[in-house]
């Protein structure tokens, strides 16, 4: 297998600051608390995500939910997304700004490749994306998108996404898309915006393997070491399939209460959706994830119980130095 990332995303600020081969970086999912119906916690939020930035953390990442569905328990992600990572690009400096995930059938191609292009841009070659064929089955009648359909779509925005960000002036018809004669600028500064897919996304693992820019997946049950040995045979599993033994990256993600015992045991939470771990057994789980073949871990803290600076500082003093952001 070899090291080297892919030839088009080798000046790509992001990706070289999150991604290289048996390394591990991290990241911080937002938001950094639960939407109660007011929005004002989320002004009080730049300070500390500055405070990310600053110390040196690999990304900040953000979800696509469009829409609140009180069933659901969650508001997750209330800002657009797009709309949120430019803010956040013109309030920070290094750190590389991702989502996780946008819901493919539910984008046109050209807005795609309009907003992500500029976004791109204007942040510094800063946007990593993952892309995901959707799962609540309650948002997309709203779209206007058939459910059973979902994998069927998210391929085809994807790759006419791909055409349209990378190509000048590309001639597309399809039942999706017409462009003859006129382009979509601007395109990415690399060229081409990094799309990691997103657990299955109703495509084949070979698929992935072979067309996906990197692949994001749960990481399952997080309490034991050999929770991770069936993490880690799942991505050489893909690993196999990529063509030629190209680098490509895997992300998984975490959402965790940091407890201020450093030695509190690794303990599953809310069914097991959260973790509450002190620092030593989260150096631990990251580093069973570093030895598996992640490449990048993004840390929820929006059911931490802790002052969210407290927090954060620890990540940065104590688990930051273990695991620090690649140099670009």
């Amino acid at each position: 297998m070899t090291t080297e990332s892919p030839a088009i995303f080798k000046k790509h600020i992001g990706f070289n600051r999150l991604f290289a081969h048996n390394r591990l970086t991290v990241g911080i999912f937002l938001p950094l608390e639960l939407y109660k119906g007011d929005l004002s916690i989320y002004k009080n939020h730049t300070k500390h995500i500055q405070q990310i930035d600053a110390k040196n953390f690999g990304a900040l990442w953000v979800r696509d939910i469009p829409l609140f569905d009180p069933n659901f328990g969650d508001a997750g992600q209330v800002y657009d997304p797009f709309t949120y990572l430019s803010y956040l690009a013109g309030i920070t400096n290094n750190i590389a700004l991702g989502t996780g995930s946008i819901v493919l059938p539910f984008w046109h191609p050209i807005s795609l490749a309009k907003v992500s292009g500029s976004l791109d841009q204007l942040s510094g070659n800063r946007l990593i994306m993952g892309v995901g064929s959707g799962d609540r089955a309650v948002e997309f009648p709203a779209f206007g998108v058939p459910f059973e359909q979902r994998g069927e779509r998210f391929r085809q925005v994807l790759e006419e996404f791909w055409r349209i960000g990378s190509e000048s002036f590309p001639a597309l018809q399809s039942g999706l898309t017409y462009l003859d004669g006129v382009d979509v600028i601007p395109k990415p500064m690399s060229g081409r915006v990094p799309a990691l897919i997103t657990g299955a996304s109703q495509q084949s693992l070979d698929w992935i393997a072979r067309d996906g820019d990197g692949w994001i997946t749960y990481p399952g049950a997080t309490t034991e070491r050999s929770d991770t040995l069936r993490l880690g045979a799942k991505i050489k599993a893909w690993r196999d399939l990529i063509p030629n033994g190209q680098f490509k990256p895997h992300m998984t993600n975490e959402w965790i209460e940091l407890s201020e015992d450093p030695y509190f045991p690794r303990t599953s939470l809310r069914g097991g959706f959260v973790l509450k771990t002190g620092r030593k057994g989260l150096i631990d789980l990251l580093g069973e994830w570093e030895d598996a073949g992640v490449n990048h871990a993004a840390l929820g803290l929006q059911f931490s119980t802790r002052p969210l600076t407290e927090v954060i500082d620890e990540l940065a003093e104590e688990v930051l130095p273990h695991f620090p952001s690649l140099v670009v």
